[in-house]
């Protein structure tokens, strides 16, 4: 078998999406080495699982640690972290009267320092009772999802974009934002800007919530110290914090979404904490959704060379090692059973491993079978445009790396079928 050549890091180009999509990365299913997965179903001791309580009691938790001290990093107690919220505004008139948007700083402190960010969200009007809810990140501040004037500028999207840059502009990312489609059918959503969280540019650690937290700065870092990804999916969780002081939001209804580098983790959000009652990852690629022993497209040397702060450092070993690892992708799918799990891929998206991506998946499916749940029904990815909506979902869309109207349509079937729809209307 050839071996396959990997870019060198110098060389990468980042596009817009935030990815580089040329060089000499593999795009040849002919050179995905051979692999055998990691075991899902059989401890570390070699016992073979086949109860649910067997999953939750021994093998859950042995895989948790693994993508905890190998690849994500430990987050730490966050018992000294303090966070308070100010509602900065309310309109009960928002997208033309269709919804109620409210603005809350979340102040994050340690006693000495303090940082914030900005929820925006917004609930329908036309729905009785509670509201069942999407939690995701954005990328270019809450102001890019939409038009709307009143929208508030984070503090420390200055600190990744300078003056007269286009994300500035309001509404620059509206269309990953189908805020009419996702109101008009009855749920709810709630959005922050994710460098609010962790601001995705070298150098500016110190402005991020892993600076307010014991041991910051001090001393070697340790192997499974928690980066980026680790953050923001401590973040996510946050957002959620502050959900469940709000007598609408139906906290037994909440599903998290998060594109690309967010579907990572989104996925690791997902996994930690089970309030989130449904887990969607979109395009999320090497450290995320798709399988890393198929070195196929974006790779664990090629992603951690580009972004070494959104992993942790013992990941490092397994740069071009895929192999040696004693964990997969697949696993980290699995830790959201019994909840469901929605993946979501692009045709024209290879550099994420869309095949990679429903593999991992499908190799998830026994854990839900120990449920009696479905997973996905065959090794063989679906046509485009055909969604499967099981405990494990997936579907794959023509087009790029990106959010679409067509997903996010996806994804509130998905989460009708599983949270059953919305309640009555006004």
């Amino acid at each position: 078998m050839k071996k396959i050549t990997y870019i060198t890091v110098a060389a990468l180009a980042l596009s817009t999406s935030g990815w580089a999509q040329q060089g000499d990365v593999n795009y040849d299913e002919s050179k995905v080495p051979a692999y055998t997965l990691p075991a899902l179903l059989v401890t570390e001791s070699g016992q073979q699982v086949t109860t649910a309580q067997q999953w939750e009691q021994q093998r859950r938790p042995e895989i948790l640690e693994l993508f905890t001290s190998q690849m994500y990093g430990r987050t730490p107690d966050d018992s000294g972290i303090t966070v308070s919220y100010e509602v900065l505004t309310e309109n009960t008139a928002a997208l033309g009267g269709k919804a109620t948007s409210r603005q809350v700083k979340l102040i994050f402190s340690n006693g000495e320092k303090t940082l914030e960010a900005l929820l925006l969200m917004y609930l329908p009007n036309h729905v009785a009772g509670k509201v069942p809810l999407f939690v995701g990140y954005n990328f270019k501040g809450n102001h890019s999802t939409t038009p709307d004037t009143t929208i508030l500028y984070s503090k420390n999207f200055a600190l990744v974009r300078e003056p007269g840059h286009p994300d500035w502009e309001r509404g620059c990312q509206t269309n990953r934002w189908a805020y009419d489609d996702i109101i008009g059918r009855g749920y709810g959503l709630a959005t922050m800007c994710y460098h609010d969280i962790f601001p995705d540019r070298p150098g500016l650690k110190r402005h991020s919530i892993v600076s307010l937290f014991p041991g910051y700065g001090v001393g070697k870092k340790a192997p499974d110290e928690w980066q980026a990804i680790g953050a923001w999916a401590w973040g996510s969780s946050r957002m959620l914090d502050y959900l469940a002081t709000d007598p609408r939001v139906d906290m037994e209804r909440i599903a998290i979404m998060g594109h690309s580098r967010q579907g990572k983790a989104a996925l690791w959000a997902g996994a930690q904490d089970t309030r989130f009652k449904i887990v969607i990852s979109n395009n999320s690629g090497a450290g995320g959704a798709a399988l890393s022993r198929r070195r196929y497209g974006e790779t664990i040397a090629i992603v951690s060379g580009i972004k070494p702060a959104w992993f942790c450092a013992a990941f490092d070993q397994y740069h071009e090692r895929e192999a040696d690892m004693p964990f997969d992708q697949h696993q980290l799918i699995a830790l959201m059973a019994p909840r469901p799990v929605y993946v979501a891929s692009a045709e024209g998206d290879r550099w994420a491993d869309p095949k990679g991506e429903y593999l991992s998946a499908y190799h998830a499916g026994p854990a839900y079978a120990l449920y009696g749940l479905k997973g996905l029904p065959s090794a063989t990815p679906p046509p485009l445009h055909q969604p499967i909506k099981n405990h494990v979902g997936y579907h794959i869309r023509a087009g790029k790396h990106d959010v679409t109207r067509y997903d996010w349509q996806a994804f509130l079937d998905f989460a009708d079928v599983h949270f059953g729809k919305p309640g009555a209307l006004q």
